[in-house]
Parts: C-alpha cells; structure tokens; sequence
C-alpha cells in the first residue's frame, strides 16, 4: 500500500523541478493528482510521465497570482475526483538576488504576487473546499530558507517567503480544530528549472556549496520526500511547523 492511497492531491507548479518530483513521488504512492502550472506543455509531460507509471492524473492551466485561475483549478480538480484532499503551494519564482535599492514595482509585484499571494489563495481556496467536505484536509506550502532568515535571495524572494512561513503558521493555528493541517517545507540551494542559470555560474554555486555543512546542493526529489512526509499519515500530530531540507544551511 502507497502512503497517499485513495487520495486526490493538487500541486502547483508541476511542470517541473520539486512540484513534478512531488507529483510523480505523490502518484506513486497511490494519489490522484491534478498537475497545475502556469506553463501547460510542461504540466502536460509530467502528467504523462504519471501515466507511464500506472498513475491517474489531470492537467489544469493556471496562474496562481490569479483567484479565478485557483478557483477553478481546485473546482476542475474536485469535478475529476470526486473531493480533494492534499493541496501542495509550489508555485514560486525567483528574483536573481536582486538588492532592494535595485527592486522595481514589476519585480516586486510579480514575485509577491506569484510565491505569497499565490500560496495565500491556495490555502484560502482549499479551505474552504476541505470546510465544505467535513473531513480535514491536508495543506504543504513550499517556503524557503529565504523564508527563516536573510541571504538566501534578494530583497522581494525573502520578504515573499517570510511571508509563506508567516501564512502557514497562521492558518495552522485558525484550522487545527477542523482537522486541517498546514505545514511548510523550506528548501536550501535545489538544482530546478528555475535556479539551473544560476548554479551555470560557478563563483555563485560555490558560494552556495560553501553555506552547506553537507557541501553539495540537494535535488528535487530530496523535497518532494519532505512533502510526501508532510502530506501523508506519517505527519498525523505535525501542524505549523517548517521542515527545513537544506543540508544542514540554516544549521550553522
């Protein structure tokens, strides 16, 4: 038996890097998954890759920094399956480390918009689904060490993820009592589509590799464990909480 077995799981940005890990980890361990992103080829080969798998999967076209693009993703999702029981907020993009003297309102705008207003629909959106259904639900928002102190991107990433850890505590706390969990997962330097420039740049992946105690950067598939952990029964008494895989970065 899979850990996610007869469950029906939505997770954002799953065309690629740690949302299509999770989403192929998720649907192996016997989850339906609704494979949303911004980019429809992309979530388009991850859902076939889970049905190569034997996995049962939809794909939903969204935006996550838009509430109609959410709610009709969770609607489209629900409509399949029957209910929803796992929502994952991956969705994110990053800002090139860009100083706040440097930060320009589209900058800002767009990563504000997209990694804390775009988490803070998804929870809102599942909520009110899980709320609706009577039965709990299970919330994993993807956070940052950005998120848990300074230095790990630039000014509109840190504030964008302080603020998904601000968000996930929050909401755990208002919804414990209706049997809804919400915890984040704060990754260190990951290997995605998003930070593969920057690691190109050697001075910029040492001086990442030289942050880490473990002196190598993680994978996509060390997240997607954390969050397969974080949604599943395993994680039965753990609400609130950031579960930081990192290779030991904020450690120090």
């Amino acid at each position: 038996m899979g850990k996610l077995d007869g469950k029906v799981a939505l997770i954002t940005g799953a065309g690629s890097g740690m949302g299509r890990a999770a989403a192929k980890l998720f649907a192996e361990e016997g989850a339906k998954v609704a494979v949303v992103d911004y980019v429809e080829e992309t979530a388009k080969e991850t859902a076939e890759m889970i049905k190569k798998g034997g996995g049962e999967a939809i794909t939903i076209k969204a935006d996550v920094s838009r509430w109609d693009d959410v709610d009709r993703a969770v609607s489209e999702t629900v409509k399949a399956f029957g209910k929803l029981d796992i929502m994952v907020n991956n969705a994110g993009v990053f800002d090139n480390m860009v100083p706040c003297a440097e930060v320009d309102d589209n900058l800002w705008d767009r990563i504000i918009n997209i990694n804390l207003k775009g988490c803070f629909y998804g929870c809102k959106r599942s909520i009110q689904e899980f709320l609706k259904q009577g039965k709990g639900g299970v919330i994993v928002n993807t956070a940052s060490v950005a998120g848990i102190g300074a230095m790990a991107g630039g000014t509109a990433y840190t504030v964008s993820k302080h603020g998904v850890v601000g968000l996930t505590r929050q909401v755990a706390c208002e919804y414990a009592k209706s049997g809804i969990r919400v915890n984040a997962v704060c990754p260190g330097g990951i290997t995605t589509g998003m930070t593969q420039d920057l690691f190109k740049d050697s001075q910029f992946a040492q001086l990442i590799i030289g942050m880490v105690p473990m002196g190598e950067v993680g994978k996509p598939e060390d997240i997607a464990k954390g969050m397969l952990y974080l949604a599943s029964e395993d994680s039965r008494y753990v609400t609130g909480t950031l579960l930081t895989i990192d290779g030991g970065w904020r450690a120090k």
